[in-house]
């Protein structure tokens, strides 16, 4: 892999692969290393409608 494609404080559109994840719009807060299982990078995403973070692979990921 290159690299990391968002960087921490981008505002990105989270699309999740699972149908019971919402999605919409997010702030990265956190990049995370390669996920062993994915072999991709996890980033830790927040949005302004909810109290917590959530994990999120690149793949799920696009510029906002």
């Amino acid at each position: 892999m290159l690299g990391h494609n968002f960087h921490i404080g981008e505002i990105v559109q989270f699309s999740p692969s699972i149908r019971w994840a919402p999605g919409g719009v997010y702030e990265v807060t956190k990049r995370l290393p390669e996920s062993e299982s994915a072999g991709e990078y996890e980033y830790r995403i927040k949005s302004i409608s909810e109290p917590h973070e959530r994990v999120a692979r690149e793949s799920d990921l696009s510029k906002a």
